[in-house]
């Protein structure tokens, strides 16, 4: 696939998916198909809504190699031949990443989350070299993810615009450590899908911006389908209005994180709106009963329950 219809097939609100556990803390691959079919008939898994499975919000690191794989395998089954299914992936070197990839891509994702190689202690040429010897070797789309909070460096516009021949380069999740930075997207939003993460998408989407990442559409899918529609449509008052009703769940999720950190909160939301998926793996803990009960008040006022 070229840069144009990679960037065409994966855009808008950018759903991270958790992933399915029984009681036993695993791999629950029938609750993965069931919760699936049922984002889909909700309107996820299109090009506007692409499922994003095996991320860092999907225990990525908590997976083993073959678990990974499946979860991918069954998403990719369940959702159909017209969904749109990406994934993350682990990061390691170069030709262990190719390996992945294209385990992936026979899998039938459509594109693959790529962190920095911050293992490496990276610097800008490793950056380049590294994004576009993947890209060389698949036919899948990288959306490259700016994790400069593990230690390495953030990737910058200059580089970015040094992989504009990597063809297979199609996006960048893009969080920078100052506004001064996160600006510059304005230098590249031209050639590849800037996703927002972590900045206002509001903004993100006036510079340019087609996208944000969310967590929360896995257990209310209407609310981020009329945010981007909101923010497409670029009627920002009403992105602003579904946003600030939105703040009251990211406070519970602050609140969350004060007692273990993780993505509780993704899993927590599903089973207070009534789409259990199971608990996360050590050392992330789940949230208790009283937890739960305040997170369900919180959507009430909300109006999601």
């Amino acid at each position: 696939m070229d840069r144009n219809t990679l960037k065409e097939m994966v855009k808008g609100t950018i759903v991270t998916t958790p992933t399915p556990f029984d009681d036993d803390l695993k791999l629950d691959l029938s609750r993965t198909r069931e919760i699936t079919q049922w984002w889909v008939e909700q309107g996820l898994g299109t090009n506007i809504s692409p499922l994003k499975v095996t991320a860092a919000g999907g225990e990525c690191a908590a997976l083993t190699d073959e678990e990974w794989l499946q979860v991918i395998k069954t998403t990719v089954d369940a959702a159909g031949s017209d969904a749109i299914i990406t994934c993350g992936l682990k990061t390691r070197s170069t030709v262990h990443t190719i390996e992945d990839a294209k385990k992936a891509q026979d899998a039938g994702v459509v594109a693959l989350q790529i962190d920095l190689p911050f293992y490496n202690h990276p610097n800008q040429d490793d950056y380049v070299r590294f994004f576009s010897d993947i890209s060389d070797a698949i036919d899948i789309g990288i959306m490259i993810y700016n994790t400069h909070w593990f230690g390495a460096p953030s990737i910058t516009a200059e580089t970015l615009l040094r992989l504009s021949d990597a063809e297979h380069v199609f996006a960048v999740k893009w969080n920078t450590p100052t506004l001064e930075e996160y600006s510059r997207m304005k230098d590249f939003s031209h050639i590849f899908n800037v996703i927002n993460n972590g900045g206002d998408p509001i903004d993100c989407h006036k510079m340019g911006g087609i996208g944000y990442k969310t967590w929360s559409a896995t257990a209310y899918p209407q609310h981020d389908l009329d945010l981007w529609k909101a923010l497409d449509e670029c009627r920002y008052e009403d992105a602003q209005n579904l946003l600030d009703n939105q703040s009251l769940l990211m406070k519970g999720r602050d609140k969350s994180n004060l007692k273990s950190g993780g993505y509780r909160h993704l899993k927590a939301c599903m089973t207070a709106m009534g789409q259990d998926v199971g608990q996360p793996r050590l050392p992330t803990l789940p949230l208790d009963e009283e937890e739960i009960s305040e997170l369900k008040q919180i959507l009430r006022k909300m109006k999601w329950l």
